[in-house]
């Protein structure tokens, strides 16, 4: 069934050469052809991330996206030498030879003859059949990364739908980066290399993990401190999400190369999960509902930044550099989505202080010794005050009633 799915597809986009004639193709049916079997994980540089590359060409085709990577073709080709050190970075190369691999990242354009462009990115590739960066521990399987990341490809096909049926008063450049996964490289080549004036760009926005909104619709949006105007926008156009807002432009994923060139970014994720880099992150376990509901956000957001020209940049705090180095760990997964008062449980390490403590995923922790938690930071902070076998008491709030638990560090 799944493979007819993607024939069915391919027929339909080459086929109909009149848009009005064609099927409509929804966010669900994009998700069901990136993440399938067929592409084998869509790792960068294989038959697989090229098939993958082809339906997105054909998707641009067919919602009338002008070409916009090199020599009239929808392709930015990249070529580099993997490091063999992960602390060093990938040399490009414009030589191909055995030892290097060429990525490619598909672009395409809605030029409505404006002097500024706006940005909209996905990353497409993902980790084939494992290997490093997989969580999965049992040998090789294909990796089809249904929410990282067909889920923000399929919001940025959804959004390209958009947005050519509006007469804007600013460029839309869509790319779907590859190399995400072995360090942002796509985005960091088009940003050295950009098929258009790169100076003309307003701001950059970027979608990765979209597709797991979960019961409690909280949305994070990173780099709301990279213009004075995101935060207001952003809260004006998110209907019945919660937003979890994050200042910082730097993160994984490819907004971090624009933000690092002084352009302002918005990078909408929905969390990490028990699927993360493992071969279950498939597309039925992906809440296309959610996923509508982010689109109507980004949509609204870009609709409000129209008439805005060129976004003012601003730097922000990298938060990751904020972080207090600390000597024991707690052996939870934090829920960075939360945005009540203190520091909510996403998960619980096996053998760790809080299992043995007899702590839950769910649980919100709310004092640690005699310091208050009240969010991720101050709960770092508190953190790095303790020592190797030092014992505190913990408490947390579990379904609203507060507990007290002593940790042994």
């Amino acid at each position: 069934m799944r493979a007819f799915i993607i024939v069915f597809l391919f027929l339909v986009l080459v086929a109909c050469k009149n848009k009005e004639a064609a099927s409509p193709v929804s966010m669900k049916d994009d998700v069901a052809v990136l993440a399938d079997d067929t592409f084998n994980g869509r790792e960068t540089g294989t038959t697989g991330e090229r098939e993958a590359a082809e339906y997105i060409k054909k998707r641009f085709e067919d919602l009338g996206l002008e070409p916009k990577g090199y020599t009239g073709d929808y392709y930015q080709s990249f070529v580099f030498r993997p490091s063999a050190n992960p602390h060093e970075e990938v040399e490009f190369t414009g030589l191909k030879s055995d030892s290097t691999t060429t990525g490619i990242n598909v672009i395409g354009f809605l030029d409505n003859d404006a002097p500024t462009t706006v940005v909209i990115g996905a990353h497409y590739d993902h980790l084939g059949m494992g290997g490093e960066g997989s969580l999965y521990r049992e040998g090789k399987a294909i990796h089809n990364g249904a929410d990282d990341n067909a889920s923000g490809v399929a919001v940025l096909l959804d959004l390209a739908k958009r947005l050519q049926n509006t007469k804007g008063q600013q460029n839309y450049l869509f790319i779907a980066f590859s190399g995400e996964e072995m360090g942002l490289l796509g985005s960091n080549y088009f940003v050295k290399n950009p098929t258009v004036d790169i100076s003309t760009i307003s701001y950059m926005v970027n979608m990765d993990m979209v597709g797991r909104l979960n019961a409690e619709k909280t949305l994070a949006v990173h780099g709301v401190g990279t213009s004075p105007i995101f935060k207001q926008t952003l809260f004006s156009n998110k209907g019945d999400l919660t937003i979890a807002e994050h200042e910082s432009g730097i993160g994984p994923s490819d907004h971090t190369s624009f933000y690092l060139a002084d352009i302002p970014v918005l990078h909408f994720f929905t969390g990490q999960h028990e699927d993360y880099h493992k071969p279950s992150d498939d597309a039925e376990k992906l809440n296309y509902e959610g996923m509508e509901a982010i689109a109507n956000v980004i949509f609204g957001v870009i609709s409000e930044l129209d008439s805005k020209g060129k976004l003012e940049f601003r730097k922000t705090k990298n938060e990751s550099e904020a972080v207090p180095d600390f000597k024991v760990t707690l052996g939870v997964v934090p829920d960075y989505l939360f945005t009540g008062k203190g520091m909510r449980i996403d998960g619980v390490s096996e053998d760790r202080p809080a299992q043995k403590a007899g702590l839950q995923k769910g649980d919100v922790v709310v004092m640690m010794g005699s310091h208050p938690v009240t969010d991720m930071m101050s709960y770092m902070k508190t953190l790095s005050m303790f020592e190797k076998g030092e014992k505190a008491t913990v408490t947390v709030e579990r379904d609203g009633t507060p507990m007290t638990v002593e940790v042994e560090f």
